[in-house]
């Protein structure tokens, strides 16, 4: 991705710490317009970030913090917040203060603009991009898809087995594969998930009916439970008492139907757990144009189409 990745990943590389190991080193990436890494130390009243960039201290002006900060259209909270992490940069020049001693002026806002113009030009619909997870809300995730620049991955495209909410499935700094769903006129992305964690046969291929597997409830209804046994399965288990949403369930696997996209399940014991399910990757290719859930012999099918 030539250099342009969500922060935090460029930080321990070689590469990174071979550029601040000197002034040298750092007057280089400014000629060579690297996008760099480095810890923020502080916030000062002023709201500009201190950077500790090894070998000399690195100040990224308020206004240079981040995109959208001159306008308004970015709360300085987006700067506070930083401070203890990681950021991206590139150096815009190198100074001697008072003292004597040399400092870096930095520029993460210039660093989020190359990678957003990168974004435009490389990516489109159903780009398969890495992502890190920044922000939760009730009706989806935040997520950096490169410098700070963040797109929003709706609750609904999270996993075809439905959550009540985003901490269901992510955490915070969780670092996960994305689809790009949509790219609006004004250069929000919407991102989706559910298409890379396989189809209905490749988690059912998973499991064998007379097994006994962990699963979390996610809905009881009068009829049944359904329980998920993977992020893009779930079955329907009997009623039965005190059962509640989000609660960790062992199950036992009494018919997998194909035909009907079915698996049929019994609750053997249900109590409360911390427990998130495992997310397993089944894509392995750069793009998407289709995705098609169901087996091709079932009357029901859920499929994906991104336009490209």
């Amino acid at each position: 991705m030539n250099g342009f990745y969500p922060e935090g990943k460029l930080y321990n590389t070689q590469e990174n710490k071979r550029q601040m190991l000197s002034p040298a080193a750092l007057l280089d990436a400014q000629v060579r317009g690297l996008v760099l890494e480095a810890a923020v130390l502080m916030c000062d009243t002023d709201h500009n970030l201190i950077v500790n960039l090894g070998c000399m201290r690195g100040i990224i002006p308020r206004n240079e913090g981040a995109i959208g900060i001159e306008s308004g259209a970015t709360r300085d909270i987006a700067l506070i917040s930083r401070v203890g992490k990681p950021v991206c940069f590139v150096i815009s020049e190198i100074k001697s203060d008072s003292k004597g001693e040399l400092y870096a002026v930095l520029s993460r806002r210039k660093a989020q603009l190359l990678c957003k113009k990168y974004i435009e030009s490389e990516y489109k619909t159903g780009s398969v991009v890495n992502a890190v997870i920044t922000h939760l809300e009730s009706f989806g995730a935040f997520c950096d898809i490169g410098c700070g620049n963040i797109a929003l991955l709706p609750i609904d495209a999270i996993s075809v087995s439905r959550i009540s909410h985003p901490k269901d499935r992510f955490q915070v700094g969780d670092n996960i594969k994305a689809v790009i769903k949509s790219i609006a006129e004004d250069g929000k992305i919407t991102l989706s998930h559910k298409e890379l964690l396989g189809t209905w046969e490749e988690n059912a291929r998973e499991f064998s009916a007379g097994q006994t597997v962990t699963g979390v409830v996610r809905s009881v209804e009068d009829y049944g439970i359904f329980v998920e046994i993977t992020p893009n399965l779930a079955g329907l288990a009997e009623p039965r008492d005190n059962v509640r949403v989000g609660q960790q369930a062992s199950v036992f696997i009494k018919s997998i139907l194909k035909d009907k996209m079915k698996i049929k399940l019994i609750i053997i014991d249900s109590f409360e757990s911390n427990y998130i399910p495992k997310i397993k990757y089944y894509n392995t290719d750069d793009m998407i144009t289709e995705w098609e859930y169901s087996p091709k012999d079932c009357r029901k099918q859920i499929t994906t189409r991104f336009c490209g």
